[in-house]
């Protein structure tokens, strides 16, 4: 071969080598890439803490407030003093064991159809701040599990309002911490643990109708039934002694809420900004309805009113908010705030029970209406946004989601839910406030009663 050959072969060949690079690159570029796992995100996670932030305000100062202002002034202390307790023991039994039986699962079975968790992150073991959980994987797992940790706190402190100006401290210390294993965990689990039997039905239920509402009302009716009415009730005059302290709470409350309802997509995206939305028309159309047809047959519209109204349409909106669009949001508010004011004021009164601050009667009874409704209005468009149907509509992509859209059987699926939660959270508490009321009692002295709990149980008055 010439010396001129040799040259253009040498040549060839190096134009080969350099080229084998960038064939393999375009090769590899034209093969469809991996899915990557989701990343944690920092705007997520932002997010997320601040909604973590805003709902344990819900609670401290919010509730407190709220049902502060609402008893007599020689019980105020007793009533924000329940509030910041529980705050503290909950966040306890929560980081101890309450996490663990909520989000993990007891069996790797891929047909599980659990009513209570593992013990995997008991005292939260195993727990990677850089890890997250399979509900949630662009947070940190402590924040996923902080921000579950104020819904724990808040659904038994919203239980004592039923039973207002007549329970022991040690006994409602006892009763709370019992029914949070007992009757909160369970339930959490089974509604928001891709295991929980509810999950596997189908119940829907975003921020907790359920899991927070119903739970806490239907705890509050029993509370009230078993330890007895008021001294004086109904006839004694038991009128709110400062309402501008209940508007504050409420305000907070509402406030607050965005978190609890737009921070229950877990994600700073499209589904939290329509849940924030339905939120707030949902609230301001329950608030207006209670207080028109409070001023249609009293004569007279009352801030008592307006704010248990907006709270009955928070509550109802809750299980629906990330499922509903601003119709469904103005439906769900509307029958929530006719609704509740009925519960609250004549059938109250027509039943003789004595659920002190409406617990049942905005709680219980919204969260089931919530509940309900959310089968009638929920779309498949805003329950999906996220993707979260995705597999349900790769399976049938016709799939539907609410009564509205001709799932009828969602309504349903529902009132499963709504009926289990009932029976579950009525039996376990009934059956705890007999063990403790034998035990130790559940009731204060009738002297005490009478004079006020913050004196004879805290040593301390307002004034």
């Amino acid at each position: 071969m010439s010396g001129l050959g040799k040259r253009f072969l040498g040549l060839g060949a190096m134009a080969l080598a350099a080229g084998l690079p960038a064939l393999a690159a375009a090769q590899d570029a034209a093969a469809p890439a991996a899915p990557a796992a989701p990343a944690i995100s920092g705007g997520d996670t932002a997010w997320m803490l601040m909604s973590t932030a805003l709902v344990l305000m819900m609670t401290i100062p919010g509730l407190a407030l709220f049902y502060g202002g609402m008893v007599r002034k020689f019980n105020v202390l007793a009533m924000v003093m329940q509030s910041f307790t529980i705050t503290c023991l909950v966040t306890v039994i929560w980081a101890v064991v309450g996490y663990s039986l909520s989000f993990t699962a007891a069996s790797d079975a891929a047909d599980a159809k659990e009513f209570i968790g593992g013990f995997s992150r008991v005292l939260l073991a195993g727990m990677d701040p850089t890890g997250t959980h399979a509900l949630a994987p662009t947070i940190p797992e402590p924040v996923f599990m902080m921000y579950q940790m104020t819904f724990a706190i808040i659904t038994p402190a919203l239980i004592t309002g039923a039973f207002a100006d007549r329970m022991k401290f040690s006994s409602m210390l006892v009763f709370i911490t019992l029914w949070s294993l007992l009757v909160y965990a369970p339930v959490a689990h089974t509604v928001w643990h891709p295991n929980g039997f509810m999950a596997k039905l189908g119940v829907l239920d975003f921020a907790g109708g359920t899991v927070v509402h119903i739970n806490a009302g239907i705890a509050g009716l029993v509370a009230c039934l078993v330890i007895g009415k008021r001294k004086g009730y109904p006839n004694a005059d038991f009128s709110p002694h400062n309402l501008v302290l209940s508007l504050i709470g409420a305000s907070l409350l509402w406030v607050g809420w965005f978190g609890f309802n737009a921070g229950s997509a877990l994600t700073a995206g499209p589904r939290a900004g329509m849940a924030m939305t339905v939120t707030q028309v949902a609230t301001g159309a329950a608030a207006l309805a209670w207080v028109f047809v409070e001023w249609a047959l009293k004569g007279k519209p009352s801030v008592l009113g307006i704010i248990s109204g907006a709270v009955a349409g928070l509550v109802a909106i809750t299980p629906a908010a990330g499922f509903v669009d601003t119709v469904g949001a103005f439906a769900i508010g509307i029958a929530a705030g006719v609704i509740c004011f009925f519960t609250a004021t004549s059938m109250k009164r027509a039943l003789g029970y004595d659920d002190s601050l409406d617990a049942f009667g905005v709680h219980g009874i919204g969260g089931i209406v919530g509940a309900i409704l959310t089968g009638v209005f929920a779309k498949m468009s805003i329950g999906n946004s996220e993707g979260a149907f995705a597999a349900a509509l790769k399976d049938d992509p016709a799939a539907k989601l609410g009564l509205i859209e001709g799932n009828v059987g969602q309504v349903l699926t529902q009132l499963e839910g709504v009926g289990f939660t009932v029976v579950w959270c009525g039996v376990i508490t009934f059956i705890l406030l007999k063990i403790i009321d034998l035990v130790i009692g559940l009731r204060v002295d009738e002297d005490i009663e009478r004079d006020g709990l913050d004196i004879a149980l805290h040593g301390e008055s307002i004034h």
